[in-house]
């Protein structure tokens, strides 16, 4: 559940949970209350699929309330209303609770954005498990991402923007990463929960030798990653880097050059542009972490931790 906040329409949150007896086709359709009921995550993004553990996910704008109602298939949600629909019809059932006093997470301050900190675990890389106290800045304001054990298991670190920025140029400048052991990835991409039909509008830079020591430690990546034309491999070399992704309607064009610069004038490292398969804006975040590949050859033996320096968005 997410906080309670009646004027943070331009920050979002995660929503989930979980229903009991649903039948096949009904979806859920949240609202999140400020002043009135607004449909969630978007008016053009109005339903969240029920995943087959009964369990549904997605973002939400901020509200002093929220609310989840269990729809058939032919139901078509009001954009804004003053008061619930009741079951009855269309709709099986409502469900309805006060936002939280608190957040529901840990967040943290870097380049000038908030930043939530991830402390569930997940099932990238295999499954990892996520540490709040892994994740940091520092007295100049860099940000730190760490791999540690936790309990004799290694517990990983994510941050995620919480607000939608939409097209524009996303850059990171880095410190060094070549020195990461071959299952560990440090990645940079975005995510939206209410793009489940476009890959969650997944498009990442991703440093990693995904467990083998004799690939390439890099990639640019716009999912599905198993169609060989979303992914282009290259080398990052050693000492600080800017990665930076510029994302147009229908196009994505990765750069990475040496240096804490994105002046075009300078000669990249690895360019690459993807024209097919680029997602849609929506109530997406940026985001920044650091994992376990979990199906490396040669497991992680000593952790790991990655400093980014600066985060910038430019429209």
């Amino acid at each position: 559940m997410p906080q309670a906040d009646e004027g943070a329409r331009a920050k979002h949150d995660i929503i989930e949970g979980r229903v009991t007896g649903a039948r096949p086709g009904q979806q859920i359709v949240l609202y999140a209350r400020s002043g009135a009921w607004w449909v969630q995550p978007l008016v053009t993004r109005p339903f969240t699929r029920i995943q087959t553990d009964s369990k549904w996910t997605n973002a939400t704008h901020l509200g002093t309330e929220y609310a989840a109602l269990l729809v058939e298939p032919n139901y078509r949600p009001a954009a804004t209303t003053d008061a619930l629909p009741q079951p009855g019809g269309a709709i099986a059932a409502v469900a309805r609770a006060k936002g939280a006093s608190s957040p529901p997470s840990a967040s943290l301050r870097f380049s000038g954005y908030e930043w939530r900190i991830r402390d569930v675990a997940s099932s990238r890389g295999g499954g990892n498990i996520y540490d709040p106290g892994n994740a940091w800045t520092d007295m100049s304001g860099a940000l730190h991402l760490r791999i540690a054990k936790a309990s004799g298991k290694w517990a990983c670190a994510e941050v995620s923007l919480t607000q939608s920025l939409g097209y524009g140029t996303y850059s990171f400048v880095v410190r060094e990463t070549s020195h990461l052991e071959p299952g560990a990835v440090f990645g940079m991409f975005t995510w939206d929960y209410s793009a489940a039909d476009q890959n969650y509008g997944e498009t990442a830079i991703e440093i990693s030798q995904w467990g083998d020591p004799a690939s390439k430690n890099a990639q640019y990546v716009v999912q599905p990653y198993y169609v060989p034309a979303n992914v282009e491999r290259f080398t990052a070399p050693s000492g600080v880097l800017t990665h930076s992704f510029r994302w147009e309607p229908g196009r994505m064009t990765f750069r990475t050059v040496r240096g804490p610069q994105t002046d075009r004038g300078k000669r990249p490292v690895a360019e690459h542009v993807f024209a097919s398969g680029v997602p849609s804006p929506g109530i997406e975040s940026v985001r920044t972490n650091l994992y376990v590949f979990r199906e490396a050859r040669i497991p992680l033996e000593n952790g790991a931790e990655v400093v980014v320096e600066k985060f910038e968005y430019l429209p």
